[in-house]
């Protein structure tokens, strides 16, 4: 028993030690395509939940160099916003294909960084990389639309344009995916980033701005803003407040997202929300119950419970 409990832990500790000698760590924030420091110097350590040892160091932005940050998405827009669909499905292909090729290392990157088992990581990989392999195809695939025109003088064209700078506020449980099914809608669509990823798993964000930047997208267009849960507020205050950020989407708790329903009223923006809740799953009379324990240990201890969805077990017993 004792075995089997330390074998945790020197996995753990064994993968700690790796993940400072992969190519993708980061130590320092990605702005317009540049690694930069927290204009205080100030830094938050990223640790292995499984063991506490400290995986490494990331800058601990405030409200300056989030501005900075938006200043910087703000001024690549104009340029990115008038990509053609192809220039931009191209850029999103390469992007993919770079996931893919680093998929194991982002893996190990994520596991360290949030606890999830690595097969379990290896499948987020799978899942966040196939959101860019969904957008760099439908950036292709952004029509317009004629409207029947209520006269006989004039005809209506409805053409879609991109908003302008998206601000991103991604959660722990899934710092990946997250950040794919987001950033891949908003580059295929033309608008610019700024990423603030949780401050428990900032390292899979920056692995992945790293990717972008090899594959050719624009300085400026993805921006990764890191900071502690200490300046997370003031962080997304900022994000909120700015009248140069279009949208912002946030997935994370019901009473954070609230307050940035809130914050961004003064600026009337776009607001796409996916917030906490309670998964119930339903068991019905005549359900399998084995199968229905087995349904429920996969579905509600996934990913540290961590996992919002509404499962119903249809395992009707016909025999």
């Amino acid at each position: 028993m004792n075995v089997i409990g330390k074998l945790p832990f020197v996995i753990a500790t064994r993968l700690s030690q790796q993940i400072r000698n992969m190519s993708l760590v980061r130590s320092l924030a990605f702005v317009n395509n540049q690694w930069v420091p927290a204009s205080s110097g100030e830094t938050f350590e990223v640790t292995n939940p499984a063991n506490g040892q400290v995986l490494g160091q990331v800058p601990d932005m405030d409200v300056d160099d989030t501005e900075q940050a938006v200043n910087v998405a703000f001024e690549a827009f104009k340029t990115w916003e008038h990509t053609t669909a192809k220039e931009r499905s191209v850029l999103l292909r390469k992007w993919y294909n770079l996931l893919e090729d680093n998929k194991d290392e982002i893996a190990r990157i994520m596991t360290a960084e949030s606890g999830k088992p690595l097969s379990e990581a290896a499948g987020e990989v799978a899942y966040a990389n196939g959101f860019i392999d969904w957008f760099s195809e439908e950036a292709r695939r952004i029509p317009g639309e004629i409207v029947a025109s209520p006269t006989q003088t004039k005809e209506m064209m409805m053409i879609r344009r991109p908003i302008g700078v998206a601000a991103l506020i991604t959660p722990w449980n899934f710092p990946a995916a997250m950040i794919t099914r987001k950033a891949g809608a908003a580059l295929a669509a033309g608008c610019t980033c700024v990423i603030k990823p949780a401050e428990d798993t900032p390292l899979t964000a920056l692995a992945m701005a790293d990717l972008a930047a090899k594959a050719g997208i624009p300085k400026g267009v993805i921006n990764v803003v890191t900071c502690s849960r200490k300046k997370a507020a003031e962080v997304g205050r900022v994000l909120c407040t700015s009248p140069q950020v279009a949208g912002l989407s946030f997935t994370g708790s019901t009473n954070v997202g609230k307050l940035l329903y809130e914050q961004c009223a003064s600026t009337v923006k776009r607001v796409s929300l996916e917030l906490g809740g309670n998964a119930p799953y339903i068991v019905f009379e005549s359900a399998d119950l084995e199968a229905a324990v087995k349904g429920t240990i996969a579905c509600k201890f996934r990913n540290c419970g961590q996992v919002g969805e509404i499962y119903v077990h249809f395992a009707l017993d016909l025999g």
